[in-house]
């Protein structure tokens, strides 16, 4: 399988260190974060993209 687009993210500044990835295991998809974060796998995409979204809108929040 080809490869998932990352979810559209906040402008990012130069203390940010926060990038997030998708990956696909077989029918699931992934979310991870280089700060440590990661969603459960997901077999639906746009839940999974949905939530790497809300985790950069938090990360960019505070």
């Amino acid at each position: 399988m080809g490869s998932v687009p990352e979810p559209p993210t906040a402008p990012t500044d130069a203390t940010s260190d926060h990038r997030v990835e998708l990956l696909e295991r077989g029918p699931f998809l992934i979310a991870r974060c280089s700060c440590g974060w990661a969603a459960p796998a997901r077999r639906s995409r746009p839940l999974a993209r949905n939530e790497a979204r809300t985790h950069m809108a938090a990360d960019a929040g505070g």
